[in-house]
């Protein structure tokens, strides 16, 4: 690999096209932190679906789009001398020194677990009010409440036993059924998404990462149906003019692939 030197250089040559776009690119000049915002998640997608399909040259790839994006926020934020790259380096490196006094001072950790948990305390030491004011309000509901889940956990908020996590799915599941058979609309959505968080925190008992599970099952539904897709054009048959019986041969022969 690349002698640190070689990444310095590297980072610094980056740092150096920033600085040329931003005088001389006309899309670049008129960027905004508001106009980037969207293409960021976009991106963090792009690397997410890299990461899943374990395609490391596709990791590499979007993992330099993304640092291009932190980059292009700094020199922004530079141009208004609120924060330039070095202070936002420097920021991160002051949090996690700080955050992980088992490595930068004396403090004596014997597990995973007790990392977490001092994690979350020296945040609450730091100022903040909830352990949940780091869930950010715009994530996706199924992975923030995976994130809600394990930051109450690191401060003991948690069921001891995982068979205790599926009685509550039980339960919620009970709950859901009586409220869709007393018909009442917004208590069965109330009552769903109890069941959905149930099952979130049942997962994490499980060490099954949620929003990665429901992905590789929404990953194999879509390569199913493009088979009977595919299937259906080969018979020259619309898949609206088939009955169900006959796309469900095709969907049994591509479980099977």
């Amino acid at each position: 690999m690349n002698t640190r030197q070689t990444q310095l250089q590297a980072f610094e040559r980056l740092l150096d096209i920033m600085d040329d776009l931003r005088e001389k690119c006309p899309w670049d000049k008129k960027q905004t932190l508001q106009s980037l915002r969207h293409l960021t998640i976009e991106e963090t997608y792009e690397l997410g679906d890299a990461i899943l399909d374990n395609d490391l040259a596709e990791v590499k790839k979007e993992l330099g789009d993304l640092l291009l994006h932190i980059v292009f926020y700094a020199k922004i934020g530079s141009e208004t001398n609120d924060f330039d790259i070095a202070d936002v380096c420097n920021e991160i490196c002051d949090k996690l020194i700080h955050r992980h006094p088992h490595i930068y001072s004396d403090t004596i950790v014997k597990d995973e677990e007790e990392v977490k948990q001092n994690w979350e305390k020296l945040k609450l030491k730091e100022g903040k009010k909830s352990v949940l004011e780091g869930v950010p309000r715009s994530l996706p509901a199924l992975v923030k409440a995976s994130r809600i889940q394990d930051k109450v956990k690191g401060v003991g908020f948690d069921w001891e036993e995982s068979h205790q996590v599926w009685d509550k799915v039980q339960e919620e599941l009970q709950e859901l059924q009586d409220e869709v058979e007393a018909g009442d609309q917004d208590a069965v959505e109330a009552e769903f998404g109890d069941v959905l968080f149930s099952m979130i925190n049942y997962a994490r008992f499980l060490n099954v990462n949620p929003e990665d599970a429901l992905e590789r099952t929404n990953k194999k539904f879509i390569k199913r149906f493009q088979y009977l897709e595919s299937k259906a054009g080969e018979l020259g048959k619309p898949l609206m003019d088939m009955t169900l019986a006959e796309m469900d041969v095709f969907w049994e022969e591509a479980k099977k692939i």
